[in-house]
């Protein structure tokens, strides 16, 4: 399908991440226009060369392609009401975080007001919005993805369509967001530890990033013994980390920081164990991470 470098753009939610989003499709030379419940937050795009909208229902009717990048669907779709008639024959493009069940909800409101429906996610930070290597998923109409994706592109080199299912954006997000909380902890748990001593976050740094390494280097070989379900053949077993929780417990300890945040990771490792996994690779813990067949499916 035909596409051009310059199809005008229309960008609801100017927090810090809608801003960046905002500049990049000016920066790219699209006509952008822009609205937010707080007007004032406008004007340095109204700089950058966008057009700031006094309306939803404006800015929805500037082009062809809505994006929102609001604080959640429930807000996309209270934002959007008033200009629920302008919406017909418009794609819309949804750039915020939230579960799978808002997104279904999200495109079957979208479709029902006769438009066209794509939800995305950002794999990164505002000031990383134009990269390159800037990571977006999108799902729902593949259409309107191979129409826009010249556009899209404009936010982030690494631009990718998981499939027709609208939620799949927002359950591959929620899927990997596991893993980004209890990692920042463990670097702040660190931090503060290492401070306790007198010495800088800083410091840790370097360290942080090989350790991040490494756990990324296992990821293909953990997601193989898990789709396999066979732990047999450990590089390090679930009794071996459990031999660490006392050095947890006596670093908090020395350090005056809390650890107690843990206690669930131990609990769930000690339950593998009880279970016969303790002499199998750590991937094994999934086995008491999963819930009975089916549940949670709708």
């Amino acid at each position: 399908m035909k596409d051009t470098s310059v199809k005008p753009v229309a960008v609801l939610g100017l927090g810090s991440m809608g801003s960046a989003l905002a500049r990049a499709f000016a920066a790219a030379g699209h006509p952008t226009t822009v609205w937010n419940r707080t007007a004032a937050k406008t004007g340095p795009l109204v700089a950058a060369g966008a057009h700031a909208a006094d309306s939803v229902a404006e800015a929805v009717a500037a082009g062809p392609l809505v994006v929102t990048c609001l604080t959640g669907f429930d807000e996309t779709r209270a934002a959007l009401e008033p200009a629920g008639s302008a919406l017909v024959g418009k794609d819309l493009v949804t750039l915020n975080s939230g579960a799978p069940i808002g997104a279904r909800e999200t495109a079957t409101w979208a479709v029902g007001h006769g438009a066209r429906f794509l939800a995305g996610s950002v794999k990164d930070v505002p000031d990383a919005i134009g990269g390159p290597e800037t990571h977006l998923c999108y799902s729902g109409d593949r259409e309107v993805f191979d129409e826009h994706v010249r556009t899209l592109r404009v936010l982030g080199g690494d631009t990718v369509h998981l499939g027709d299912e609208p939620d799949l954006a927002a359950f591959y997000e929620m899927a990997v967001g596991g893993l980004m909380l209890p990692a920042l902890l463990g670097f702040f748990q660190g931090a503060a530890a290492i401070q306790s001593r007198g010495y800088t976050a800083a410091g840790i740094v370097p360290h942080a990033e090989k350790g991040l390494d490494m756990i990324k280097a296992g990821l293909p070989g953990f997601a193989d013994q898990i789709d396999r379900r066979d732990y047999r053949e450990p590089s390090s077993t679930i009794d071996l980390f459990r031999t660490l929780e006392q050095a947890e417990h006596d670093l908090g300890q020395e350090s005056g920081v809390d650890v107690t945040w843990q206690k669930p990771i131990w609990d769930r490792l000690r339950q593998a164990s009880d279970q016969g996994y303790g002499d199998q690779e750590i991937s094994a813990v999934t086995e008491i991470l999963r819930g009975p067949p089916n549940q949670g499916t709708q």
